[in-house]
């Protein structure tokens, strides 16, 4: 369809006037500014694939368990440490951090349920994300692998077959509590299985426990991590954190 001439001079000068205004009004607009003064962002050195970053404090570099009361128990060989005679602590405590660790469950399969490849990672000493091999291994939702132990399941199961290494990035934040030791903010926990997303923001109920519900009880604004002894040689790697 052909357009006639002056219809044509009035779409051309209606797009020329639109245009113009347009101009006009982004000519006056200005930059939105916060009026926020922030500080200069610090520079991290991020590390190599596999590495920590530069700010992190490494608890086990697959050399020696010196970081670690107990961890003279557990057995340091080919860079891992294998679960072996109790449980074991951080000697430096901490609150609210991130948290890198990289376990494998028994290639040999023994046991079912939370009898198989049982470990625990005690953020604090006190809230528990469970270890456990989960591949093709039934066991109660909040008990296997990646759970808040008996509070919330993983969101999904991501575990990988036993004998493989897996991945835990844990970012944790810290209960507040008042001097009388009520709770005035609880703890909430982000738990990354393998690059998966399993734990989303969980408000933590309070410990965890076997043999009795959740509960808080007032503690220090800092606690040593704990690694769990189930009697499964359970072995650990690159572990690694950092406080926020």
């Amino acid at each position: 369809m052909k357009l006639s001439l002056s219809r044509r001079w009035i779409i051309g000068a209606t797009l020329l006037v639109f245009g113009s205004l347009t101009s006009l009004t982004c000519a006056f607009v200005q930059e939105y500014k916060s009026g926020k003064v922030w500080p200069e962002v610090k520079v991290v050195d991020p590390g190599k694939p596999g590495e920590p970053p530069a700010d992190a404090i490494v608890l086990f570099d697959g050399t020696d368990m010196s970081q670690w009361d107990g961890g003279e128990k557990w057995i340091v060989e080919n860079g891992y440490a294998i679960v072996k005679g109790g449980d074991i602590t951080s000697k430096q405590s901490f609150g609210s951090c991130q948290l890198h660790l990289e376990w494998a469950a028994p290639e040999k399969i023994e046991g079912t349920g939370q009898g198989r490849g049982n470990s625990g990672i005690f953020l604090m000493s006190t809230y528990e994300v469970q270890i456990l091999d989960s591949y093709n291994n039934e066991t109660y939702p909040d008990g296997q692998a990646g759970a808040v132990y008996k509070q919330h399941p993983p969101l999904v199961n991501v575990c990988r077959k036993p004998g493989e290494w897996q991945t835990y990035d844990i970012v944790f934040n810290a209960p507040k509590f008042d001097e009388q030791g009520k709770v005035t903010k609880p703890a909430y926990i982000t738990v990354l299985h393998n690059g998966v997303l399993i734990q989303n923001h969980f408000e933590i109920e309070g410990g965890t426990f076997w043999h009795k519900p959740a509960e808080y009880t007032k503690h220090p604004d800092k606690l040593p991590l704990k690694l769990q002894f189930h009697g499964n040689p359970v072995r650990f790697r690159n572990i690694w954190v950092r406080e926020l």
